[in-house]
């Protein structure tokens, strides 16, 4: 079956950083450790919610590392705020809930960091604690567009 392709108006940034630029620290586990500021626009006709991942795939792991995964984001949303408590909060590659900030190894170079929105076509009322590949199975047919912006961190 093919995948099929939901990239059209939605956008997603950050004030907090540009894309492709590096992360502030207060953002990191170097600092405060406190998600970033996301706004998007755009969205598609029919959103009913709005799903936040927020992944490293440079992170010497088999499946990368997730540092955040939150949910049941109002269709009527624009942002989600600096340390945001309000969405709900799946589960991070470390086995916690809510936002997990960029330290990869020492001297590993430049990470990656996807900072995805998802426009969803229903509020599927998830329970908390979904992993990324949890949610990923149970949003999977109800993207109706998704966006990312990559911001980088080194150690």
């Amino acid at each position: 079956m093919a995948q099929k392709l939901n990239v059209a108006d939605l956008r997603i940034s950050s004030p907090a950083f540009d894309s492709h630029g590096s992360i502030p620290e207060r953002h990191t586990g170097d600092g405060e450790d406190i998600s970033p500021p996301l706004e998007w626009s755009g969205a598609p006709e029919g959103t009913r919610a709005f799903a936040v991942v927020v992944h490293d795939p440079d992170a010497p792991l088999v499946d990368g590392f997730t540092h955040w995964v939150a949910y049941g984001i109002p269709a009527d949303a624009s942002a989600v705020g600096e340390g945001a408590q309000d969405p709900v909060q799946g589960t991070n590659t470390v086995g916690s809930t809510g936002y997990v900030g960029p330290a990869p190894p020492p001297g590993h170079g430049p990470h990656h960091y996807y900072f995805w929105v998802y426009a969803l076509d229903d509020d599927l009322d998830l329970e908390p604690g979904l992993d990324r590949r949890a949610l990923h199975d149970r949003i999977e047919d109800h993207v109706l567009e998704q966006a990312r912006v990559i911001g980088t961190y080194e150690r």
